[in-house]
């Protein structure tokens, strides 16, 4: 017999979860089906684990510049355990995977672990969907929903010649289940997973060069942005190189590591290294779900949806890394509200995805909200912007962290703020108030006017924010 629900989710990640909560907190009955642990990539293979390491790296890092700080430690007797560094992360995790399984008891939400795909128009409803499962005793299951959503995430992309085999060639899901690190790392790939695994992985002590395909590191973000991390990883001993072509007929395997030609501006190089970590963006889950027996459209190898989630069978929404845009976790569970709020009938409030926050967790931090300098001038724009460096903040002096700076972009027609960019400590932190900056069509000089307390980091988003206008103190 078949479980009928109101809503069958496709997927256990922050998208899935969150669209399944929120369902049922509204009357609706629900499922989810997932092959794995609720939770998904976020948190086993993806944001939580990653920010463990991150931390314990910091930790590391912080106690070795004690002398920063007047306090006299004799730095060649510390050191890491790695094992229990690893075993920080599995706790960290095993903490909120138990309370999400909680919250999944709370709100009566089933659980069916296997491997879904969609099946089309039920037997018991032309308008209802199915999930066939194949569960992990080979037994078949089949759950109906009067709505279904995908939230079946993404993967690692890889590099055809340079496939992962999880030994000398990692992707992010080898990376995080190493048990000791390596003496050096090539890194390939320069966008978010690559910066923030690069200074990872030099905190603990690793000789790492990254490499880049694009022109600059973080294609992604401000220009500015990109300049002052490619800066700031030199000076701490990172090699990068950009603008590089890997020629993978030429990786040869060597003793404890691996050889391999690379094109760059200046010419040919041999890039020699004990392992490599391919860090080139994720690949949305969309094979092999089933969306062949349905009319849902797969375009550049994502789904495609309208603004609340609805693919093209009214029926069926897709959220997350599945439909592409800003993959990450809380655009997931944003969307996943957005759509759960349509199929229980409530008003929605889609948002465009360059107005997602974005949050990198490299050291240093970068963060950004709206168009970056580029877009906003290309989407037509006449702009006026301003930069405040923490150099010029008393708090960034005190923290012994003074690099970088906060950038805001405002529209000087409307005075709306385009864009904030911060690069430096705490960044993933600070952007939250240039976000409801922005959501509420605050000016500059209102959130610069407001009184800021002294002394914090927050003092360069005000400073910033008064410096489009030529107010700044600091400037």
């Amino acid at each position: 017999m078949a479980i009928q629900v109101d809503v069958a989710i496709l997927g256990g990640g922050p998208g899935g979860y969150t669209a399944a909560i929120r369902a049922a907190q509204q009357g609706k009955s629900v499922a989810i089906v997932e092959m794995d642990k609720v939770g998904g990539t976020c948190l086993h293979r993806g944001c939580i684990p990653s920010k463990s390491l991150l931390r314990s790296a910091e930790v590391y890092r912080t106690i070795l510049q004690s002398s920063k700080y007047g306090i006299a430690i004799n730095t060649d007797d510390i050191t890491y355990e790695f094992s229990s560094v690893q075993q920080t992360k599995l706790d960290k995790v095993d903490q909120l995977y138990k309370g999400l399984q909680g919250l999944m008891k709370r709100h009566r939400i089933q659980m069916i672990h296997g491997k879904g795909r969609v099946t089309g128009p039920s037997i018991f409803s032309p308008r209802s969907g199915a999930i066939a499962v194949e569960l992990a005793d080979g037994e078949m299951e089949s759950v109906v929903g009067q709505h279904v959503i995908i939230a079946t995430g993404s993967k690692p992309r890889s590099i055809p010649g340079l496939e992962p085999d999880g030994k000398l060639i990692l992707n992010s899901d080898h990376a995080l289940e190493l048990d000791k690190l390596p003496p050096s790392m090539l890194v390939v790939g320069g966008g978010v997973i690559g910066v923030e695994w690069a200074t990872l992985l030099h905190d603990f002590g690793v000789q790492v060069t990254v490499v880049e395909v694009g022109a600059r590191l973080l294609p992604g973000e401000d220009a500015e942005i990109s300049l002052e991390m490619t800066r700031q990883l030199s000076k701490r001993g990172i090699r990068v190189l950009t603008g590089v072509q890997l020629d993978t007929e030429s990786f040869t395997v060597q003793d404890e590591g691996f050889s391999i030609r690379a094109q760059t501006a200046d010419g040919n190089v041999v890039l020699e290294s004990n392992q490599m970590l391919v860090s080139v963006g994720r690949a949305a889950n969309v094979e092999d779900i089933g969306l062949e027996n349905t009319d849902v459209k797969v375009k550049n190898g994502v789904i495609v949806v309208n603004e609340v989630g609805q693919t093209s069978e009214p029926h069926i929404y897709a959220i997350g890394d599945a439909i592409g845009g800003v993959q990450l976790a809380h655009a997931a569970s944003h969307e996943g509200i957005v759509a759960a709020d349509h199929i229980c009938g409530q008003a929605v409030h889609p948002v465009a995805s360059h107005l997602i926050p974005r949050c990198i967790y490299s050291y240093p931090e970068v963060a950004s909200y709206g168009y970056t300098e580029a877009a906003a001038v290309a989407a037509g724009y006449e702009i006026k912007k301003a930069k405040v460096p923490f150099a010029a903040i008393g708090k960034a002096i005190i923290s012994g962290h003074p690099e970088g700076f906060v950038k805001v972009i405002a529209d000087k027609a409307t005075d709306n703020i385009l864009g904030v960019h911060i690069i430096g400590q705490h960044a993933t932190e600070l952007i939250s108030e240039a976000a409801l900056s922005g959501w509420l069509n605050a000016a500059p000089w209102e959130v610069g006017t407001m009184v800021h307390p002294h002394p914090t980091l927050s003092e360069a988003i005000a400073e910033a924010m008064l410096g489009v206008d030529g107010r700044s103190i600091s400037l």
